[in-house]
């Protein structure tokens, strides 16, 4: 099970810092980092080590299994980011 980045993220890069699968987006380096209006998890990448969880300064990282149904709809917004054309 992924973990989602929630509407509480500032882009503060702290998780994609700590993440040993490279699965956080946009990094820091990336073109649009400075204009997403948030970090995003790939699910398909995620290996659920809860590293980001720890580093998250806001609180804004939640694991897929746990959310919240207020939150439910981050499992897609935090997909649908890799699926767009980049």
């Amino acid at each position: 099970m992924a973990y989602v980045i929630g509407p509480a993220c500032v882009a503060d890069y702290s998780c994609v810092e700590v993440c040993p699968a490279d699965c956080i987006r946009p990094r820091p380096d990336d073109p649009d980092f400075d204009t997403a209006e948030q970090l995003y998890i790939d699910p398909t990448m995620c290996i659920d080590c809860e590293a980001c969880v720890s580093a998250c300064p806001v609180g804004a990282v939640h694991s897929q299994a746990r959310l919240t149904q207020i939150l439910s709809d981050y499992i897609e917004i935090n997909a649908s980011y890799f699926r767009a054309d980049r």
